[in-house]
Formats: C-alpha cells, sequence, structure tokens
C-alpha cells in the first residue's frame, strides 16, 4: 500500500535516560495524525457562485494553475523497495508496454544536480561532526517499544505458519501446480474404503485454510488498527470527492451546452466558409499540379524536337527546369519516377552530341578553302556550342579545336606542296614518290614561290583562328560579366533588406492581429517595401493562396519554371544576340583561367605554324641548299621569313621563337659560309697580288663615290654605262688620289657586302660584325707578311721588295684605314646600347693599321739609312767638288722620291724626306767627327760645305720638296 511505510505514534519509553527521554517526547517529536489533502483546495457547496472558484476550462486554457498537476496512480502504488515489481496487475489492465514506458520529463520542473546541494551540504556538515561527536560520546540504546517488537514477532511468528505459496507474487489458482499443491486430490478419492478417512483429511484441510485465513485477517485487522484513523479520513475524502466531482460534471455540462450554443451560432458558418474555401485551394492546387505533369510528361518530346534542330541550349535549359519541377513540386509521383534518371541519360547524350558538334565545326572552318575570307562560319551555331559547353562544364572544349589546328597546319603544307609539284613538269611523280624528295628537286625560285604560298595560307588561317577564338572569349567574357551583374544585385538587396524588415515586422503584427493589410493601409498608403514583399511572396515557389480571389486562370503556371526564366540579353562583337540564364554555375576563377587559356590557344596557333615552317625549312635544308644560296638569294629568304614572322606577331600578339630561331640558324650558317667564302677568296688575291698599281674600273670607282655620303650600299650594275667609261689610274675618295693593288679594291667591296648583308639580315649583325673584324684584321697581318716580311718573294716570285711595294702598300692600308670609322658608325646604328662594347674591335683594327703604316715608313727610313751609313762611312774631304758620293746620294734619294712620289700624297712624301734627311744630317755628322772636319771656314770646311750645298739644291729641286727646310747647320759640332 501506499501508506505501507508511515509510522503511527510510538509509546514512550520507561528509561531513565534523559536525553532519551527529550527525543523521545510525545508532546513534541511525534505530529499528530493528518489527513490526506484534498484533491481540490475548497468543496464545492450549494452556491453556484462558488463555482468560479473551481477549474474553468475557459478561463484557464492559457494559464497554468495547480490544476495541472497530475499523479499517475500505478506510479504511486508502485513500491520500489520491493526486490521484484509486481506488475501483474498493470500489465493486465494497460499492456505489456506499461512497464518499459519512459516517462518523458516535465518542462517545469528544472534539472537537479548535485550544485544545488552545495549550499545544504555546507550548512549540515559541521552539525554532522556534532553528531558523530555525540554518538561516540554516548551508546545509543534501543529505540524500539518492547510491547510493540514483541507483538511485531508474534505477528511475524503467526505469519511463517502460512505456506510460502500463499506469499508468491504469481500465485493464482488456474495453475495446476499451484492448484495441486494447495488442494491435493489425493484427499478427495472415495475408492477403496477410505471415504472416512478422506473425509477426515479434507475437514482438516478446510480447516487448516480457515487457520490460514483467520491469521491473515488478524494480521491485516491489525494493520488496520495501527491505521484506522487514516484510513477512515481516507474514506471521508474519498464522499467529499465524490460529491465535488459531481458538481464538476454540472458545471462542465452547462459549459459545453453554452459553447455548443456558441459553435453554432458564430463558429459553424466561418469555418464551413473556410473549409470550402480550402476545398477550392486544394483543388486549384490538384488542377495545377496536372496541369505541370502534363506539361513534364512532354518533356522528352520537346527535347528530341530542340535537338532536332541543333538548339542544345535551349534543350538543357528544358532538362534542367524538369529536373527542378520533379524534385520540388513533383516529388514522389509514381508515373514520373524513371522520368530523372531518363533525363540525366539524356543530358549525357547532349554532352557527347555538343563535343562531338563542335569538333565538326572545328573541322569544317579550319579546312575550308584558304582564301582571303577571315569571316567567321555560321557565327550562331558557334556562340550557341560555347554557351551549351559552358553550361554542362565542359571547360576543356579548346582542347579538340587546337588539336585540330595542328591537323590542319599539316594538310595546309601538304597541299601547298601537292599543288606545286603538280604545276612543275621537271617532276616525275611516278618516279619520285615522296613529297620531301619531290620538293628538293626544285630550284630556288620555285621552292621559295611554294614557301611563299605557305606563308600567305598560315597568315590567312591564323586570322580565321583569332576570329573564331575572339568569339569564344566574347562569350566567357558575357557570362563573366553576367556573373559580376548577378553579384552586385545581390548585394543591392541585402542593403534593402534591413530597410524591408520594418515593413514586414508590421505587416506580420497586422495579420495576427486579424487585420487586412488593406484595412491598415489606406488606398495608394501602403510602403513600396511592403509592396515589394508581399509580390515576392505572392511569386515565390512555396506561397499559397488564402482566400478565393489570389488565384485566377492565367496564374496557374509552375512557379519553379518561372524561375528558371530569369535570363538577360547580350550581344556577341558578330551582332549575334544571345540569352544568359542565371543558372550558368561557373566561378569568375573559372571563367577568367578558361579566358585566358583561349588566347594561349591563338598563342598556340602561332607557334603550330612556325613549327611547321620549320620542319619545311629543315626538310628542303637537308642536302645543304639552305647554305648554298647566294648572298641576294638568302637576303631574299630572310625578308620574306622576317615578314612572315612580323605578320604572326601582330595577329597573335606574341612572338614565336621557333621559326626565328630556325632563321637565326640558317643566318649563322650564312655568316660562316660568307665569311669563309671571302676570307678565301681574299686568301687567293693577297697570294696571288704583285704589289703593282692597278687600274681603277669606273665601277669600284662608282661604288667609293656612293660610300662618300656616309651611306653604305651598292649600287645597281649598269654595264652599258661602264663599257663606255675608261678605268682610272687612281681611286679618287673624297679629293684625294689612292694608289691601290687590285686586292684591295676587290677587299673594299667585300666590306661593303658584309654592311649591305647587316641592312638585309639585321639579326645576324653581330655575327657580322666579328666576322668583318677577322676579315680586316688578316689582311693586316697576311699584307705585313707578304710585303714587309717579303713573303711575296716565294709566293709570288717578286725578285725582291721595292720601296716602291712599300709605299703602295702603306696607301692601301691607309685606304682601308679612312673607311673604318664609316663601317663603325654603320655597324653602330644597328646594335644594340649594350652591344655597343663590341666596337672596341675597330679601335684595335685602327690601332694596328697604324701600326702597320708607321713600321712601312720606318722601313723606308731604314733603306735609306742603310744606304747613307754604306756610303758616307767611305766619304773623304777632297777634290773634286761634288764629290762622287754626295752624287751617289743625290741620285739614290731622285730614285727613292721618284718611286714614292706618284704613291703618297705630297705631306707624308716630305715628312717621309725629313726623316731621311735627319738620318742623312746624323751619319754626315758622324763622319765629318771621324775625319775632323770642322766648321773653321778652312779648306776642309769649304769642300764640305760645297757638297752639302750640291745635296741641298738636288734635294730641293725634286718636285713638292722645295719648299723643305732641310737646317744642314746641325751636321757641325757645336762649340761650347
Amino acid at each position: 500500500m501506499a501508506s505501507s511505510h508511515s509510522s503511527s505514534p510510538v509509546p514512550q519509553s520507561n528509561s531513565s535516560d534523559a536525553f532519551f527521554k527529550k527525543e523521545m517526547d510525545a508532546t513534541k517529536h511525534f505530529r499528530p495524525v493528518q489527513s490526506l489533502p484534498d484533491v481540490c483546495p475548497k468543496e464545492p457547496t450549494g452556491n453556484p457562485n462558488n463555482l468560479r472558484d473551481s477549474p474553468s476550462l475557459v478561463a484557464d486554457q492559457q494559464r497554468w494553475t495547480i490544476y495541472h498537476s497530475k499523479v499517475n496512480l500505478p506510479a504511486a502504488l508502485n513500491d520500489p523497495r520491493l526486490a521484484k515489481r509486481e506488475s501483474d496487475f498493470f500489465t493486465k489492465t494497460w499492456g505489456v508496454d506499461f512497464v518499459d514506458t519512459e516517462v518523458t520529463p516535465s518542462f517545469y520542473l528544472p534539472q537537479i544536480t548535485k550544485e544545488h546541494f552545495a549550499l545544504y551540504q555546507q550548512e549540515i556538515a559541521p552539525r554532522e561532526k556534532v553528531h558523530e561527536r555525540c554518538k561516540n560520546i554516548c551508546t545509543p540504546k534501543d529505540t524500539f517499544d518492547r510491547t510493540l517488537l514483541h507483538t511485531h514477532d508474534k505477528s511475524r511468528t503467526d505469519l511463517e505458519q502460512v505456506p510460502k505459496i500463499f506469499m508468491k507474487p504469481d500465485f493464482a489458482l488456474e495453475d495446476s501446480l499451484t492448484f495441486n499443491a494447495v488442494l491435493p486430490w489425493s484427499h478427495f478419492s472415495t475408492t477403496g474404503g477410505k471415504g472416512n478417512r478422506d473425509a477426515a483429511s479434507s475437514k482438516l484441510l478446510q480447516e487448516k485454510l480457515s487457520h490460514y485465513l483467520d491469521i491473515v485477517e488478524v494480521n491485516i485487522a491489525h494493520q488496520i488498527s495501527l491505521r484506522s484513523e487514516a484510513f477512515f479520513h481516507a474514506m471521508t475524502s474519498q464522499h467529499e470527492l465524490q460529491d465535488y466531482l459531481r458538481k464538476t460534471s454540472q458545471a462542465v455540462k452547462l459549459l459545453r451546452e453554452k459553447i455548443s450554443k456558441i459553435d453554432k451560432v458564430m463558429c459553424e458558418g466561418s469555418l464551413r466558409v473556410l473549409r470550402l474555401s480550402l476545398t477550392r485551394n486544394n483543388c486549384i492546387k490538384a488542377y495545377n499540379k496536372l496541369k505541370l505533369m502534363a506539361t513534364v510528361h512532354q518533356t522528352q518530346p520537346t527535347v528530341q524536337l530542340l535537338l532536332s534542330t541543333s538548339e542544345y541550349v535551349g534543350a538543357l535549359d528544358l532538362i534542367a527546369t524538369t529536373q527542378e519541377v520533379l524534385q520540388q513540386e513533383l516529388q514522389g509521383i509514381h508515373s514520373f519516377r524513371h522520368l530523372g534518371s531518363q533525363l540525366c541519360e539524356l543530358e549525357k547524350l547532349i554532352d557527347k552530341m555538343m563535343i562531338a558538334e563542335f569538333s565538326t565545326y572545328a573541322r569544317n572552318d579550319l579546312n575550308r578553302p584558304l582564301e582571303d575570307d577571315c569571316q567567321i562560319l555560321e557565327e550562331e551555331r558557334l556562340v550557341s556550342l560555347v554557351f551549351g559547353l559552358l553550361k554542362q562544364r565542359k571547360l576543356n572544349f579548346y582542347e579538340i579545336y587546337g588539336d585540330e589546328m595542328i591537323n590542319t597546319a599539316k594538310n595546309i603544307i601538304k597541299q601547298c606542296v601537292v599543288n606545286t609539284v603538280s604545276q612543275i613538269e621537271e617532276i616525275d611523280t611516278e618516279v619520285v614518290v615522296k613529297l620531301a624528295d619531290q620538293m628538293r628537286m626544285m630550284n630556288f625560285p620555285q621552292w621559295f614561290d611554294l614557301l611563299k604560298n605557305i606563308f600567305c595560307k598560315f597568315t590567312i588561317f591564323l586570322k580565321r583562328i583569332k576570329a573564331t577564338l575572339n568569339t569564344i572569349r566574347s562569350v566567357v567574357f558575357l557570362v563573366l560579366d553576367k556573373n559580376q551583374k548577378t553579384r552586385d544585385l545581390e548585394d543591392t538587396l541585402q542593403k534593402n533588406s534591413a530597410k524591408e524588415s520594418t515593413v514586414d515586422t508590421e505587416v506580420a503584427y497586422l495579420t495576427h492581429e486579424g487585420m487586412f493589410i488593406s484595412d491598415a493601409f489606406g488606398d495608394g498608403e501602403l510602403p513600396a517595401g511592403a509592396a515589394d514583399t508581399a509580390s515576392q511572396r505572392n511569386t515565390s515557389p512555396n506561397s499559397e493562396p488564402c482566400s478565393s480571389d489570389s488565384v485566377s486562370e492565367p496564374e496557374c503556371t509552375t512557379d519553379s519554371s518561372s524561375s528558371k526564366e530569369h535570363t538577360s540579353s547580350s550581344v556577341t562583337p558578330g551582332g549575334v544576340e544571345m540569352m544568359i540564364s542565371d543558372d550558368m554555375k561557373l566561378t569568375d576563377l573559372e571563367l577568367v583561367r578558361l579566358a585566358n587559356n583561349i588566347q594561349e590557344l591563338l598563342y598556340n596557333a602561332s607557334d603550330i605554324c612556325h613549327d611547321r615552317s620549320v620542319k619545311f625549312l629543315m626538310a628542303r635544308a637537308k642536302d645543304g641548299f639552305l647554305e648554298k644560296l647566294n648572298s641576294n638569294e638568302f637576303v631574299t629568304l630572310s625578308r620574306l621569313m622576317e615578314g612572315f614572322i612580323l605578320d604572326t606577331e601582330q595577329i597573335c600578339g606574341r612572338k614565336s621563337m621557333s621559326l626565328r630561331g630556325a632563321l637565326q640558324s640558317q643566318a649563322n650558317r650564312f655568316v660562316n659560309r660568307f665569311h669563309e667564302e671571302r676570307k678565301t677568296k681574299l686568301s687567293l688575291l693577297l697570294d696571288n697580288e704583285r704589289w703593282k698599281q692597278a687600274e681603277v674600273p669606273a665601277e669600284f670607282q662608282d661604288l667609293v663615290d656612293s660610300v662618300s655620303d656616309g651611306r653604305i650600299s651598292l649600287p645597281e650594275k649598269k654595264p652599258t654605262a661602264t663599257e663606255e667609261r675608261k678605268p682610272a689610274e687612281f681611286l679618287i675618295v673624297e679629293g684625294q688620289k689612292y694608289a691601290t693593288v687590285g686586292t684591295v679594291l676587290l677587299l673594299i667591296r667585300i666590306i661593303l657586302e658584309y654592311c649591305q648583308c647587316v641592312d638585309n639580315i639585321p639579326s645576324i649583325t653581330t655575327d657580322m660584325l666579328t666576322r668583318l673584324s677577322d676579315l680586316l684584321k688578316y689582311f693586316n697581318s697576311r699584307s705585313c707578311q707578304l710585303v714587309l716580311g717579303a713573303g711575296a718573294l716565294q709566293v709570288v716570285g717578286l725578285k725582291t721588295i721595292t720601296t716602291k711595294n712599300l709605299a703602295l702598300s702603306s696607301r692601301c692600308l691607309q685606304l682601308i684605314v679612312h673607311y673604318i670609322p664609316i663601317i663603325r658608325a654603320h655597324f653602330e646604328a644597328r646594335l644594340q646600347p649594350k652591344q655597343f662594347s663590341m666596337l672596341r674591335h675597330f679601335d684595335h683594327i685602327t690601332k694596328d693599321y697604324h701600326d702597320h703604316i708607321a713600321e712601312i715608313s720606318a722601313k723606308l727610313v731604314a733603306i735609306m739609312d742603310s744606304l747613307f751609313d754604306k756610303l758616307l762611312s767611305k766619304y773623304e774631304v777632297k777634290a773634286p767638288v761634288p764629290s762622287a758620293c754626295f752624287r751617289n746620294i743625290c741620285k739614290q734619294m731622285a730614285k727613292m722620291h721618284e718611286a714614292i712620289y706618284d704613291l703618297l700624297p705630297e705631306e707624308q712624301t716630305q715628312m717621309l724626306f725629313l726623316r731621311i734627311n735627319a738620318s742623312y744630317k746624323l751619319h754626315l755628322k758622324r763622319q765629318l767627327a771621324h775625319l775632323n772636319v770642322v766648321n773653321d771656314g778652312g779648306p776642309l770646311n769649304g769642300l764640305v760645305t760645297s757638297d752639302v750645298a750640291f745635296y741641298t739644291g738636288n734635294l730641293q729641286a725634286l718636285k713638292g720638296l722645295n719648299n723643305l727646310d732641310l737646317n744642314m747647320a746641325e751636321i757641325w759640332e757645336q762649340k761650347r
């Protein structure tokens, strides 16, 4: 029982312990027996006005009161002290699941943790210590009443007489084993003359069971006696509770009648209107749903119709819209359970079709006849394909175009070679099968025309590629621009959302209070933010009509399909208008990377054309064809290649280095061959040069005249005029006469060829400068070996190196030195500033040439010096006058003058003879000192003076030396 653990008043003990007596004081320790608390605080009486204090379903339904607290009766009857719960009663009444059901924790009761008891523990800890100390000091005595304990032991002894089977919780006579154990059938057998004994046993069993019953009843009565007051109070409270419940039932009945009347008068009609409105809205939704299903059912035929006209973008938009409708509005429709997977497969098929279509477009665009027409092939088709590929995130479609470019470039060269070979009758295509071999059989003009044709085709080819790729890039940039505008719009909407929140709050308040927006705001007074918000709600996919006028016939279109129709119109550079939808899920980074890749594809196109051209050149250069070209042919080829390189750079906007590198490689080979040929030619000329003055043909004079104005260029040949003009004896350069040999004339032409080659092929300027420096050094060193070193005696077979040979060699060197500054200025104008350091080669060459000229002059002086030494060493001061020695000296001086006067300028002749005269005076002075002849006016002095006068007169009589200051007084020793 629920109150089985409550204790009754305990009689006072007879113990004399004061402390114990104080604790057992009945007036202080034991509380009087109280009645159970009433369910209702106030009992209902006959006064109807007191009903307002009873629970009210109308007034109290929104406010929590103590009447909401409830107690589960089975939970109250459960005794947690039992070792095993006796749940047979509850499981029999409420089912097996009653015991296992968990009670949901109350929302009104807080969660109690150990922290809630912390303050209590702090307060009770000192008291507990005092209590423990008192327990240790005073031994606790038995507080139980001996009489009560004796009574309890007696009751327990009596109950022990009752068999344990009656005390089992699962005791049931319906069980055969239990029934046989309580009523053994052996006591009721009537056979075998044992009737009297069985009757006695039955009677004994009956008495025994009656005794057991008496024991139980006595114990029950004893327990009731112990709790009689509480039992009778509970019974009284039960009657009062029944009276209160009866009055409450009457109040509830009256209230229900009133509510029923209110329902019929005020609610039933309005609810019926709302119910009918909801039914109408549901019917409209069902109708719209059926229309939407009919539209979705036509998706596949419509997609096939669009694909038949290559409308890939429209087909993809329709598939995407249908997929969204299936996932949002038609989800769970059994008839459409396979449509989603079918649309996915159809979308994959469209992807393959677009890739194949783009590949076909690229092939047709690049392989059409290469005429002077750079129009885009079917621009609308291209824009549609690119837009569809972007929509499907097929961002590597440009690789297809790149592969097709490579194949087309190969075919262009092949077709050009075939067309050219077919027009040349000398090439038998049946004998020579390979195109490369057929191409190698062409001469330079034929091959040059072929290369020119290839470059022309490649130029048109690149222009077409640029136009197509620009269109593709424009589509990408339009999508990128659309993304940017979308982000800007979203930012604007986010900024406006804060302003609209106030209006939304007012609208929500009015709706909650049961008012209409049109009642709260007058006509025309509705704020713009609220109007926009309301319109957005009406057009949102999840909006539902709330009145009979909220849905009309034209508004039966699907919301999801309308959401897919947010598009913007854009126009490509070619004038093709296209619609860009909002479902282009590409990031700005992806679009920018794609645009860069497309631009890189244009650069690759230029590289492909250059690479194919390089292979074409290398195929022709295998037999050394390009190295055998003369200067004019190579210059023409170089100009053609430079022009093509510049055209491709202008079209594609980037330099391609493969063809330029091949040109540079061939130019280097050309320079090497060019230099070796001319160096070999110069070497042969020097080896055969006899160092005699050569006549100057008119063409060489024209050549020199063309350089006189500072511009180095080879003049055009004029055969008719050249034949009428006779060769000149001297070469006139800026008013000066130069006596030269034939080798130097040809060397000047070779030098001009180097300079002209630099103008024609600027890329070889540095190489040409180095080679020209080497050539000039070679001429200087080789001429020195042949003239000063007397190498010409063995090489050419000259008998001796004369002063005329020396003077002619010096004049030739002076002619070359005259042109070195002009050559230097020519190369300096064509070098980069960082390459100016290479010009120091000309400074070194000039110095070497001046040194060589000085050595020749010194050699001429040395020749006369040795002659003076030989003649004057035998000079004797005696008659006749002039002496034979001085006559011989004057004769040699006249020969020297005759040899060099026509070769060297007058100034150089005078300077040379001044040096010779100085040598003469030195030797004469030495001989006079040896002969002890002094300037004393004596006979010997007179003889010497007469010889010297003869010498001076003869020397000044030579042409150009009349004003020469000989200063012959230096031959005499100065007196100290």
